[in-house]
């Protein structure tokens, strides 16, 4: 049929377009996402320590952070709503097909958004027109609906990597749709709660690596000090339990996905005994120039040195994820993952035996360049989740291609989201740089001349 021909010329040369603009439309709405998931509870918590210890410092950081989390919340609205036009115009073979099926976190996650931002508001105008206690409980909702948001989301997309809820008739079409079955699929508890540790060391990472640099520009005074600990601290506990996490991640991987374990170890042959790789060229059929730690795989997978690891042999060539990328970005997650967590270590130590370590120039540093190195872990972490998938954009059942819109001009579409998220970065950042120039704290002789009873009495008004 020469109709259905064009239509599938027309839909193969969009593919890219479509992949590179879902892609960058995700690596930049999925910061927002995890401040928006982890800043409410840092932000309680910090405000709660203000009331609890009278301490004003504490209080001028809890207020700064919940404005600039609102200024985030409205950026990670913005992108979070260009993303689901996205899912419908870029991939309407996805949607027309199974979107009965796992559609439904996506109406669910709607409902967390509104519930979010209402109480959002809530907290912000809030602020000194409620009692402490009301201001505060105000939060929990929001915190709570933060998660709920993050779960649905991951649970549509663990779907995609184990499809489940659904048979397919004779002609191929989707009957008896289970649209809560398909939610609790087998890779979405491993993956919604890597997800929510991510977020809270994406955010406490980068809080602190901001506040890492005005320490090393000389700003030693208390509001600093508390501005890169509380956030820090919050990294630090959640850290080493995500490595944990990723031992489970990585056998749920191994049982239900298994071409995309062996395109993240590069290993083309199935073999007992399988070592974990670091680094390395994945051409002619062969990971080279890579670090192997003896029996690493087979103890990772099988926790068992004599395992049986498949290889990429097992698979068509047609249905291998790209290697290169695969293996290079799972291995950069997991090389600034242990960074961090040494990091985290690091403070625990200073914190417990030595804290004159924490003024330290080069702990300092290291802590500077967390932040950046948090996102980066957390963009390659989901590289290897999607890029692992290819070619299904639906793991066995539905190809990428079969998936993606064939209508014209869909280049355009990507120049233009380009440049919307440029103008948003934009004026996230200059207006958060008003913001932490505007932070007023009173001056220590104020606080001096003021008798404790009074200083107290203020601080439980306000």
């Amino acid at each position: 049929m020469p109709g259905m021909e064009i239509l599938l010329a027309d839909a193969a040369e969009n593919l890219h377009p479509a992949r590179w603009q879902m892609a960058f439309s995700l690596g930049w709405h999925i910061i927002f996402a995890c401040i928006g998931v982890a800043l409410p509870a840092i932000v309680v918590v910090t405000e709660w320590r203000a009331y609890r210890r009278g301490n004003p410092h504490l209080r001028e950081l809890a207020h700064t952070w919940a404005k600039a989390m609102g200024v985030l919340f409205a950026a990670g609205a913005v992108s979070g709503t260009l993303l689901s036009f996205e899912m419908g115009i870029l991939w309407p073979g996805l949607m027309n097909t199974y979107g009965e099926v796992f559609g439904f976190p996506f109406v669910l996650e709607g409902f967390s958004f509104f519930i979010e931002a209402i109480f959002v508001g809530i907290y912000l105008f809030g602020w000194n027109r409620m009692s402490p206690r009301a201001h505060m409980l105000s939060a929990i909702p929001m915190i709570i609906a933060g998660a709920s948001g993050t779960f649905f989301v991951v649970a549509a997309n663990s779907w995609m990597n184990n499809p489940t809820g659904f048979r397919l008739d004779e002609s191929g079409r989707v009957v008896d749709p289970q649209p809560v079955a398909a939610m609790f699929g087998p890779s979405m508890p491993a993956q919604v709660v890597h997800m929510l540790l991510a977020a809270y060391m994406v955010t406490g990472f980068t809080m602190a690596s901001i506040y890492a640099i005005g320490m090393l520009k000389g700003r030693r005074d208390h509001y600093h000090r508390f501005g890169l600990l509380i956030p820090l601290t919050f990294a630090a506990i959640v850290t080493p339990v995500q490595i944990g996490v990723g031992d489970w991640i990585a056998n749920v991987v191994a049982e239900n996905q298994p071409a995309k374990l062996a395109a993240m170890e590069g290993q083309f042959a199935t073999r007992a005994e399988a070592p974990l790789s670091l680094g390395g060229v994945y051409y002619d059929g062969e990971l080279h120039y890579a670090l192997e730690i003896p029996y690493g795989l087979s103890l990772l997978v099988h926790h068992d040195p004599d395992g049986v690891v498949p290889g990429l042999e097992e698979f068509a060539p047609e249905n291998r994820p790209p290697v290169n990328i695969v293996h290079l970005a799972y291995n950069v997650m997991v090389g600034l993952g242990t960074a961090l967590l040494v990091l985290a270590a690091a403070f625990g130590y200073a914190w417990w035996k030595r804290r004159r370590l924490l003024q330290h120039k080069w702990f300092l540093r290291s802590v500077a360049v967390s932040g950046v190195a948090a996102i980066v872990a957390m963009e390659c972490g989901w590289i290897t989740t999607e890029v692992g998938r290819q070619p299904w954009i639906v793991y066995d059942y539905m190809r990428t291609a079969e998936a993606v819109s064939p209508a014209p001009g869909l280049y355009l579409g990507l120049y233009a989201t380009l440049a919307i998220y440029a103008v948003l970065t934009v004026f996230t950042v200059v207006v958060l740089r008003r913001l932490a120039k505007g932070h007023d704290i009173p001056a220590p002789q104020e606080l001096d001349a003021t008798p404790p009873d009074d200083r107290a009495g203020k601080v439980a008004v306000r």
